[in-house]
């Protein structure tokens, strides 16, 4: 989703009062951008600042568990409103949030992260602090974050506290990247004369390709793909940054080419369209479609990210000289050109009117398609299959609803689900750090309030983040989680086994049960056979659908997806290979 226009000032808030404080400046600032929602843990150094933020009518503040939680929720927020933000305190809040921050940067969205940091008279002293590693440097927080957010901003001194603010929020947005924004914890409350009025809206101005780089690009682009016999177009994940999406489909529109999608761009291509063919991801595809892909005499890969885990070990089977790359600000047609400061939008939508129309690629896939299988009859009590699990999360999926997958073999099976128009779907694949979905959930529900979340979470990743449960009854959650029990880190023991690989098992409804305790709406069920499967689902999507919903599914530990089983020998000799010789 695109942010809200900057173009246009901002809605008079009835009963508003104006106070020019730091503190009032940044929370209408996080209005006018679009965030209503703000994710924290409170501590001592941002204390006066979350009153701030709480006097401000248009914004709420929702504690969370733990600072990692919260930058997990700011991502999920992010994915569904376009920007997200979180609250927490000085080096133990900060490097806290830190790996969440850093999947936000890998995932190219933009996170306003807000730091209470130390009294303003305490820089430039040799004074030590509590709250750091007790030494009188405080720059140790502030260099880790300039790896993983696109601007810093270090507020202790109100004369120049507007400029820094407004340019680390404005760069986040252009940059669609985290932003680190620390505020001494002394300044929020008082009054300057740079906030004596409201902010006035941002205007980003927009990225205008170079028209003649933009000219040669289509040219050469057209002239190679209207040569080839069976070309076809991949979407990619960088589709989102690009906010290529339309122009995509106006390409596949007009060109007629068969359309897939990279496993990291599920969700940011329509599958209900009907040239749609699956998930192109080598030896893990969705059927039929490497063969398409593959045997292509060209490729156009719309925003790709080509790493270990989507290239499956680097097994492709691409060829550079038969690939068109675009990237959200670059073109690279096979072994030739490759032409800058062309943006993807720019250039789709000016390529689709200067292609022939040749849908043989779609034509063979048709020829050769036929229907996935079902799931085999079951027993009478047979153990639930995981396969089995999936056609039944297949069946509640609709426009009203989202799908937060969890690193592990939820990508896998994830992958497989068919979404219906306007259904929402997010994953973390190049980060892929485990427990993210537990907040990425909390944040996305809380931002898509018009669907009901559906995540898919492994044991071993519900253990690292399990405590926001409680934070998402708190705030009235209706979320599905298929919490799969099968007693260890599934995909890690595919690629690698050990000992390590397994977990200590828990009473997983208990302990939601325990969370509970009684307030809020959430009830909980044990499943394992299909018989309780559909019982639990009827009771979620019916008599339970106002509530929290916690299915734990138990299955066998070697009841894996098929595709993993392709995917992980290839990614493990990948990971595993010898030192080049020297």
């Amino acid at each position: 989703m695109a942010h809200p226009s900057s173009a246009l000032a901002p809605a008079p808030v009835p009963g508003h009062t104006f106070s020019g404080t730091l503190g009032h400046h940044l929370a209408r600032r996080l209005v006018e951008i679009g965030v209503n929602y703000v994710f924290s843990v409170p501590g001592d150094f941002n204390l006066t600042l979350l009153d701030h933020l709480i006097d401000e009518p248009e914004l709420n503040l929702i504690g969370c568990c733990n600072e990692l939680n919260a930058g997990y929720a700011a991502d999920g927020y992010a994915r569904a409103k376009g920007v997200g933000a979180c609250v927490v305190t000085f080096t133990v809040g900060g490097l806290s949030v830190l790996n969440a921050i850093a999947g936000a940067y890998s995932e190219n969205l933009p996170i306003i992260c807000i730091v209470g940091g130390p009294n303003s008279n305490d820089y430039g002293t040799s004074r030590i602090l509590h709250h750091t590693i007790g030494l009188p440097d405080f720059t140790q927080e502030l260099r880790c974050f300039q790896t993983v957010t696109c601007v810093q901003a270090v507020v202790n001194n109100l004369d120049d506290a507007h400029e820094q603010i407004d340019t680390a929020i404005s760069t986040a947005l252009k940059e669609s990247k985290p932003a680190y924004i620390s505020i001494s914890c002394n300044l929020s409350g008082i009054p300057h004369p740079t906030f004596s009025r409201e902010p006035v809206p941002f205007f980003l101005a927009p990225k205008v390709s170079n028209y003649l780089g933009l000219e040669a690009a289509v040219e050469a682009t057209a002239e190679f793909l209207n040569k080839a016999v069976k070309p076809v177009i991949i979407g990619g994940p960088k589709l989102r940054v690009a906010k290529g999406q339309k122009a995509f489909i106006e390409l596949a529109d007009a060109s007629g080419y068969p359309l897939a999608v990279m496993p990291s761009g599920k969700g940011l291509v329509p599958e209900h369209h009907p040239h749609f063919i699956g998930t192109y991801w080598g030896a893990a595809s969705t059927c039929f479609c490497a063969e398409i892909v593959e045997s292509a005499d060209a490729y156009v890969f719309v925003g790709p990210i080509f790493n270990d885990f989507s290239s499956v070990g680097y097994s492709l089977l691409i060829k550079k000289e038969k690939s068109i790359i675009v990237q959200p600000n670059r073109v690279t047609i096979g072994n030739g050109p490759s032409l800058g400061w062309v943006f993807m939008a720019d250039f789709l939508g000016a390529l689709a009117k200067k292609l022939k129309k040749n849908s043989t690629a779609l034509e063979n896939y048709r020829r050769i398609f036929f229907p996935p299988g079902m799931p085999l009859m079951r027993e009478k009590d047979e153990p639930l299959r995981v396969n089995v699990l999936f056609k039944h999360i297949q069946s509640m999926l609709g426009g009203d609803s989202a799908v937060i997958a969890e690193t592990g073999d939820s990508w896998f099976n994830c992958q497989k689900l068919c979404l219906p128009e306007n259904c929402g779907y997010e994953f973390q694949m190049q980060y892929g750090s485990i427990g993210w979905s537990v907040g990425a959930s909390l944040g996305y529900a809380q931002a898509a309030r018009d669907k009901r979340v559906i995540a898919c979470i492994g044991d071993g990743s519900f253990q690292v983040t399990a405590q926001d449960i409680s934070t998402m009854i708190r705030c009235g959650q209706r979320t599905i989680i298929f919490l799969i029990n099968n007693g260890g880190y599934t995909i890690e023991a595919q690629i690698h086994d050990g000992p390590y690989n397994v977990i200590k098992n828990w009473d997983y409804t208990g302990l939601v049960n325990a969370i509970h305790n009684g307030e809020g709406k959430c009830w909980t069920a044990k499943v394992r056979t299909e018989d309780e499967l559909t019982a639990a689902i009827a009771t979620a999507t019916g008599e339970q659908k106002d509530s929290l919903c916690f299915i734990e599914i138990f299955v066998h530990k070697d009841d894996t997806s098929k595709e993993l089983l392709e995917w992980a020998p290839r990614v493990s000799a990948a990971t595993g290979r010898p030192p080049n010789p020297q």
